[in-house]
């Protein structure tokens, strides 16, 4: 299958395959949501079979984690979603690294941020780091996003 880019809903979409019944996944672009965390890792299904910029409907919402077992290889019992994808085998196993990375260095973000896990109903902030979380919302972030695009990109 080859690798598309095309526009939906005000966003750059990148093909990662379609299923036994044909239909497409998406993967939308990243984008900087809340004026405080990365948006990113999106996949959606729209019209089947048809273009994004011709459908008026998301189908499907999902999210790219545990992407290796979701999504590309039987792993643990588990059933790929995609029977035909954009990309090798070999540039599978890298997205998939590449997307734990983003949810681990997006969660510790976060958590640097508030200085706290906020699992708890207290105020104490033993380790907010500014500085930490600027690096990894500006820098590491955008690198590791880039990179999936890159794959994705035709």
């Amino acid at each position: 299958m080859k690798k598309r880019k095309e526009h939906a809903f005000g966003k750059d979409v990148y093909l990662l395959g379609s299923d036994k019944e044909g239909s497409l996944y998406w993967l939308e672009s990243p984008s900087w949501d809340c004026d405080w965390y990365w948006g990113f890792g999106y996949i959606e299904t729209y019209t089947r079979n048809k273009s994004p910029q011709a459908s008026n409907d998301i189908i499907s919402h999902e999210h790219a984690d545990n992407f290796m077992s979701k999504w590309f290889t039987e792993w643990n019992g588990s059933k790929p979603r995609l029977e035909e994808c954009t990309f090798t085998e070999r540039e599978s196993w890298e997205i998939s690294e590449l997307f734990e990375q983003f949810y681990f260095l997006q969660e510790a973000a976060k958590n640097f941020g508030r200085g706290r896990c906020h699992c708890a109903n207290t105020t104490v902030k033993l380790w907010e780091k500014p500085e930490l979380v600027k690096e990894l919302n500006e820098v590491i972030l955008p690198e590791v996003m880039n990179r999936i695009i890159e794959i994705l990109t035709p």
